[in-house]
């Protein structure tokens, strides 16, 4: 399968990769690692007049700590997330879902900003975000935006972003105390991609109550989303298994399941409710319960 025919840029800088956008609009696409669109490029389901490469751009590829945040460039690639000490250290739960997605030449070459920008509901990264309150920084011809994750993914592969913005940066907080992370997912067989992924941080007091909590969910409705009503019914409680389960049984309340040749949305229901509470046990063990 061959692609149509198309131009290729690959500016140096971030200004230039802009301006690129904004003289060609919706017939440019965004090269970052290329494992989603060159496939597509393939089918010929989309067929850009411009490919504009980002892989030039150093500053893309950056992973640092800013007083209380964690800045990782877009480009930053899934391996570097999952073998990155800062991120093992300080926010462990991108590296623990990092090491999960694909392969390894899925992990050497997808980025995380390419996978939070295609929108795949079924894609992992999108999860951590979420359940980490992340913010996502997108630049374009008026300068910076800032969006939070539950404001940056809209629908199925739809996102906040407008066609002549680029996602430069994900923030993400530091995690310390009595902290606990894990993400769990039940992988299609084929792919690896998510019948359903659960992502949770959670805080604890030395009591053992839990202080504050986040969930992400990815694979089981048409976009990525957290789980809040999940976190409502354990936020200040002292977790119990018994409880775990009851709050685990609420995650697809209000959210249609996806149906597919892979699952029914009543298996992926059930699906986010088993591994939403292996999660939320994983992560409560991992911060000392």
């Amino acid at each position: 399968m061959i692609p149509a025919a198309f131009d290729y840029l690959a500016p140096a800088t971030l200004e230039e990769a802009i301006r690129a956008l904004g003289t060609h609009g919706e017939e440019v696409k965004l090269l970052a690692g290329g494992h989603s669109l060159l496939p597509l490029m393939k089918l010929r389901l989309a067929s850009p007049t411009l490919l504009v490469d980002l892989g030039r751009i150093p500053s893309l590829g950056l992973i640092s700590q800013e007083g209380d945040k964690i800045l990782i460039g877009a480009l930053s690639t899934h391996y570097q997330i999952e073998s990155s000490k800062l991120l093992k250290e300080k926010c462990p739960l991108l590296p623990q879902t990092a090491r999960v997605i694909g392969d390894v030449q899925v992990r050497n070459r997808g980025t995380i900003g390419g996978s939070l920008a295609h929108a795949d509901p079924a894609a992992d990264m999108p999860a951590p975000i979420l359940a980490l309150a992340g913010e996502l920084r997108a630049t374009g011809p008026q300068g910076e935006r800032r969006l939070k994750a539950e404001d940056f993914f809209l629908g199925l592969m739809a996102t906040a972003l407008s066609p002549t913005e680029i996602l430069t940066e994900i923030r993400v907080p530091l995690l310390s105390g009595r902290c606990g992370t894990a993400y769990l997912k039940a992988p299609q067989k084929a792919s690896g991609f998510a019948l359903v992924g659960v992502a949770v941080w959670l805080k604890l007091s030395a009591s053992g109550i839990c202080e504050d909590i986040g969930i992400g969910v990815a694979g089981l409705a048409a976009k990525p989303f957290r789980a809040k009503g999940v976190e409502r019914r354990l936020r200040g409680k002292n977790l119990n298994p018994s409880l775990i389960e009851e709050a685990a049984s609420h995650t697809a309340q209000g959210v249609d399941p996806m149906e597919d040749i892979h699952a029914s949305g009543e298996f992926r229901a059930d699906l986010a409710r088993l591994y939403a509470a292996r999660a939320i046990q994983e992560a409560a063990k991992r911060a000392g319960v």
